[in-house]
């Protein structure tokens, strides 16, 4: 949603613009629009190159944009006239133009967008009931940290850039009480998190995250982060193993008491929903009976669970291509439901089976009502209603719609 306001934001003023969640509504290939932008992830090529290539069958253009066109830009423009490689801010005004003049080039990069400078956002342009929250917004983009398997930090070439506090404050008085910041690490310069915190305390929002598990570490960080009404964080936890961590370069994790670390959120009154990446060359088939133990000892109220996945533009793709280990390169099955590449302690149908089990189990109903009468204790009765327990019965459904449960049962610990 926030990528595609800021696209529509950046284009000139002579442009209409329409944006289209096909997770909301279908996609209208009737449309009488001249250009056509689509944005996506590496599980969503196959179907981002079929809509592609149908309305180009009608003569019409279409310019590609997001994580899986910068890192595969040769594939892509095998479905497309041009490639926004990276951000979109700069490339796009450079875009239009040069479609107007009917010059378009085949590639658009350009430097990493001054955020002081990000265009004002049309809201009105996305259907806000259609979201779980539809008050988004960022204060910070990127991050230095180098983990292997992940793509957010080479899509921002490793660094992390602050917008200035003034303009996010402007922003958040604009929009409700329940606020999404939909940044990559929010506390990853701490001091300018403090900053904020603290100016945003007035404000009496409540909202949720995503930050390292080192924000427990300073004192005063986990003060005002409770004060300015933060409610819920998604923290990667990613493995229990330190060799695990060490081998994904996850050094920020190491070394760290992940039950202290949920202990001092939850005393603030902050619910955590916990990554956590099955399938390191570390990992055996107890991975999983002791990340559930370890789940529901600390009563980590919700989880994302996933298998290990080798994306494009990653240092892991490289390593596991060089390795010959990827078995799959349907990009349709790098939605973390699928094992692609080939582990090295269990085979691919025990890791995806293993993963599928802790989910059943953490999400059985029996877990999840023990979940809520534990967090009654330091969690506000908002949160959880409005919180907690909608993600635990939505990654339920999700999980279950999928197979995982049914899946699950053929796994033994």
């Amino acid at each position: 949603m926030l990528p595609s306001l800021y696209v529509a934001a950046s284009m000139p003023a002579y442009v209409n613009t329409r944006i289209i969640d096909e997770d909301i509504e279908p996609v209208n290939f009737d449309t009488d629009a001249d250009l056509i932008g689509v944005s996506f992830m590496t599980y969503n090529a196959p179907r981002a190159y079929e809509i592609a290539d149908q309305f180009r069958a009608q003569g019409k253009s279409v310019i590609f944009g997001g994580y899986h066109p910068t890192f595969m830009p040769d594939e892509a423009i095998q479905h497309a006239d041009s490639i926004c490689l990276g951000e979109a801010e700069l490339n796009i005004p450079r875009m239009i133009d040069d479609y107007q003049a009917n010059r378009l080039e085949r590639f658009y990069k350009s430097e990493l967008v001054n955020l002081d400078t990000l265009p004002i956002l049309n809201r009105s342009l996305i259907n806000k009931k259609a979201y779980f929250i539809s008050n988004v917004l960022q204060a910070t983009r990127g991050c230095h940290h180098r983990c292997t398997f992940c793509s957010v930090a080479p899509f921002h070439q490793y660094k992390i850039r602050n917008r200035p506090i003034g303009k996010v404050l402007e922003e958040l008085k604009s929009m409700g009480r329940y606020i999404l910041f939909m940044d990559d690490n929010l506390t990853l310069d701490r001091e300018y998190a403090k900053e904020l915190f603290t100016q945003m305390i007035p404000l009496k929002k409540r909202w949720f995250s995503q930050c390292g598990v080192g924000i427990t570490e300073d004192d005063e960080l986990l003060h005002l982060l409770g004060k300015s009404g933060c409610r819920g964080l998604f923290i990667g936890f990613e493995s229990l193993s330190q060799k695990s961590l060490g081998a994904w370069k996850k050094h920020c994790n190491r070394k760290r008491d992940y039950l202290e670390v949920v202990r001092k959120l939850h005393k603030k009154g902050i619910a955590i929903c916990a990554a956590f990446v099955f399938g390191c060359d570390e990992d055996d088939r107890d991975v999983f009976a002791t990340t559930l133990d370890f789940l529901l000892e600390a009563n980590v109220e919700t989880i994302q669970s996933t298998r290990l996945t080798p994306f494009p533009g990653t240092p892991l793709f490289e390593q596991m291509k060089s390795e010959g280990r990827i078995i799959d390169k349907d990009w349709s099955h790098y939605d973390f439901f699928h094992v692609v590449y080939q582990p090295l302690y269990m085979d691919p149908e025990t890791l995806n089976l293993g993963t599928a089990w802790l989910q059943k189990e953490f999400y059985s109903y029996k877990n999840i009502s023990r979940r809520i009468r534990k967090a009654i204790a330091y969690l506000s009765p908002d949160t959880i209603l409005r919180v907690v327990l909608p993600v635990n019965l939505g990654y339920r459904y999700k999980l279950s719609s999928y197979g995982a449960f049914e899946m699950g049962k053929s796994f033994q610990p």
